[in-house]
């Protein structure tokens, strides 16, 4: 492997808050190249003011602070990919003022006309310049993939990561909330396009076949994120 060639080397998995009524865990990720890149996936809350939630949300250290317990500035992060612009997961995208956003085209323009991307929007809404606009699945670079799983909202992605131990990962995000939705004949209501969503789901699930996947990770899964290594440990 060369400069030339990176391939990720590390992945981090901090838990920025848990979201009530069913205690789920609010993630974002971090991957480490073998050339010293990092790439953050997702950003988190917002700032709790602006939570739309009526019930209680326990904060976690949110990801800047995740960044710092590993020794990471927001200037150190080099690129930040963006799952989709939910208030869960692109709260805190303007900390990042150097790093190249990598969001799924369809997804960039459905939120400026979106009201569930509001919340976030100052975040999210940054100069188009700063933007890389994906059209469809892509080679980010070797050993990592993003995959368009529209469904959830038009435009989400998940990611495929190969780590030189733990083998394929693959970062559902919201494209599968949790391990019990996982199957062929899941249907769930809680999407934009219910549709879209089930089509996504089982893209992923013949991925997982074809690849093979050693390790999902589901966007929202109590039961599981109790036993995933989480920062300071990571996934090599």
């Amino acid at each position: 492997m060369t400069s030339n060639s990176p391939h990720p080397q590390r992945l981090y998995l901090f838990q920025v808050a848990i979201l009530p009524p069913s205690n789920i865990p609010v993630p974002c990720y971090l991957i480490q190249t073998d050339d010293g890149k990092n790439i953050l996936i997702d950003s988190g809350l917002p700032e709790a003011t602006r939570i739309p939630s009526d019930e209680p949300v326990v904060l976690d250290k949110n990801v800047i602070e995740q960044l710092a317990l590993i020794g990471l500035q927001p200037g150190d992060i080099d690129m930040l990919i963006s799952s989709h612009f939910d208030f869960d997961h692109a709260g805190h995208h303007g900390a990042f003022p150097d790093a190249e956003l990598i969001v799924q085209r369809r997804h960039y323009e459905y939120a400026f006309t979106s009201d569930r991307c509001a919340v976030t929007r100052p975040e999210w809404d940054q100069p188009l310049e700063r933007y890389r606009l994906i059209d469809g699945d892509m080679q980010l670079l070797p050993g990592l993939n993003l995959i368009e799983t529209s469904g959830h909202v038009p435009g989400h992605q998940s990611v495929l990561v190969r780590l030189p131990e733990t083998g394929a990962v693959l970062i559902t995000v919201d494209a599968v909330s949790n391990r019990g939705c996982f199957t062929p004949d899941h249907r769930a209501g809680s999407h934009e396009d219910a549709e879209a969503h089930h089509l996504s789901m089982l893209k992923l699930l013949d991925l997982v076949e074809r690849e093979p996947v050693s390790l999902v990770i589901f966007g929202h899964d109590a039961e599981q994120w109790q036993s995933l290594k989480k920062s300071p440990d990571f996934y090599t």
